[in-house]
């Protein structure tokens, strides 16, 4: 009786690490001002166990750098001005793509690469990946993006990956790391991605300024007409306030 008990209490713990394993959470990061760094919600620490990545802890006044991530689903003329802007700036980003955007506009994630941005993983279709049940169908997810733009633009992806809409569990992660990935979320985003109610350009642009931190990891939607307009202004203001450009492989996991 008593290892039937024990055997119990080790099944009920087993399953019960499965399920919290599973358990999905929305990211977001609130915002601040004075260029303080945001808090995470503590329910959340966890994304530091498996090399997830939302900030540059190594950031501070004296290395005040600042990494431009955009998700792209689609292009809607508003891609390729940012990329014209990113030119003219002479500014490195990193573009999470869809499958779409590489089968609809090899050209234009050829230029992404040939112009010195990282272009990422956003998954194939987008779906919701705390609904994947295996480690295979997750990195197959994940995969056929990685194909796609290989064969469609000839075009290696970077190891970063950024669950879409920010969804994500615990097991994800874990399936990521194994998989070689970095899970990269963002300590800074705002209201930009419908494209039928777009932010006034002026207050998009002060919001962005008065969040800014060191070792952001700035999400942008480059569908967006409001970023098309303000990423030149940005750029220039946080470099006035002495903001410094790098690419993700240049952040320390």
């Amino acid at each position: 009786m008593k290892r039937l008990f024990i055997l119990l209490t080790v099944l009920s713990l087993t399953i019960s690490a499965s399920a919290s394993d599973r358990t999905p959470y929305n990211w977001y990061c609130q915002h601040v001002k004075n260029e303080q760094t945001p808090d995470i919600d503590p329910s959340m620490k966890f994304i530091e166990n498996y090399s997830a990545v939302y900030i540059d802890k190594c950031a501070d006044q004296n290395n005040k750098t600042i990494y431009l991530t955009f998700d792209a689903g689609y292009e809607n003329g508003n891609v390729e001005k940012i990329l014209d802007v990113l030119k003219e700036k002479d500014v490195k980003g990193a573009f999470f793509i869809l499958r779409n955007l590489a089968e609809r506009e090899p050209d234009l994630v050829r230029r992404m690469a040939d112009e010195g941005h990282l272009v990422c993983n956003h998954t194939a279709k987008h779906y919701d990946m705390t609904t994947f049940s295996s480690c295979d169908d997750f990195i197959c997810e994940l995969e056929k993006l990685n194909n796609c733009v290989l064969e469609r633009c000839g075009v290696e992806t970077a190891k970063f990956y950024r669950p879409p809409e920010g969804r994500f569990n615990e097991q994800n992660l874990i399936w990521a790391k194994e998989a070689g990935y970095t899970t990269v979320f963002w300590s800074f985003a705002y209201a930009d991605w419908d494209n039928d109610n777009q932010p006034d350009p002026k207050c998009s642009l002060d919001k962005i300024i008065q969040g800014v931190h060191p070792g952001e990891i700035l999400l942008l939607h480059p569908t967006s007409a409001t970023n098309a307009a303000i990423l030149g202004d940005v750029i220039d203001a946080l470099r006035e306030k002495g903001y410094t450009f790098k690419t993700l492989d240049e952040l320390a996991v």
